[in-house]
């Protein structure tokens, strides 16, 4: 369940720095570049961030990860991610958005050193995103990421969430399908799950473009976060 506003007060932090960066970001330059980011944060020599990227066609591999469920191996480059969570697929036409903030200090409804409940405004970010175009976006107990219900009861995924904390500042984050190549994932068994599908907001029917999702996601920051 996600918490309320309610159970995190609302508090005031200075906004992180936003970067979206042009063309496919290369995953092992990622790594490094959060990595990097989160130890000059760690030691007060950087802002917080929040990154926007694409990368091209790549399997990654959480910490949970069970190796029976990378079904094709040969198919995209493989990277040891250092995340929570399972195998998940990034590619073009899906928004990634690498979060990297202190959490010895409180964000928006965020308290300070909350991890629960940080993941919680993640979740509550991707769904208020989602709104904006008209999807409802959910969450289900036991399953990671944010889910959208398709008539019949059919239930597909369109927001995945993987984070690591390192001595209270996090990195990776949130990835949101917007209009990739929904084959692609048939490498894998995404987070795990293999009864239900993925989809994305253009195979829900929404043509929206990637400047205008990535509007909406600062727009629906500033509510969860501040």
């Amino acid at each position: 369940m996600i918490p309320e506003p309610a159970t995190c007060a609302q508090m005031i932090q200075n906004p992180p720095d936003w970067e979206i960066s042009e063309g496919l970001t290369g995953y092992d330059f990622a790594i490094t570049r959060m990595q990097n980011r989160a130890a000059a944060i760690r030691e007060g020599n950087a802002a917080e961030l929040v990154w926007l990227v694409q990368h091209p066609p790549l399997y990654t591999e959480g910490t949970s990860a069970k190796p029976e469920d990378l079904q094709d191996a040969t198919r995209f480059p493989t990277f040891k991610a250092g995340r929570g969570g399972q195998w998940t697929y990034h590619g073009p036409g899906q928004r990634v958005a690498y979060v990297l903030l202190d959490l010895t200090q409180p964000h928006g409804s965020v308290p300070a050193r909350d991890v629960r409940c940080f993941v919680a405004g993640l979740e509550r970010w991707a769904i208020e995103t989602l709104q904006e175009f008209g999807i409802k976006g959910e969450i289900r107990e036991g399953r990671v990421g944010i889910w959208v219900a398709r008539p019949g009861g059919h239930e597909e995924k369109i927001g995945a969430i993987g984070v690591r904390v390192s001595r209270w500042v996090t990195w990776h984050g949130l990835a949101l399908n917007i209009a990739p190549d929904l084959s692609h994932f048939s490498g894998i068994v995404p987070c795990g799950i293999a009864e239900h599908g993925v989809t994305s907001l253009h195979a829900l029917g929404v043509k929206a473009g990637m400047e205008e999702v990535d509007a909406s996601l600062q727009r629906s920051w500033r509510k969860i976060f501040g």
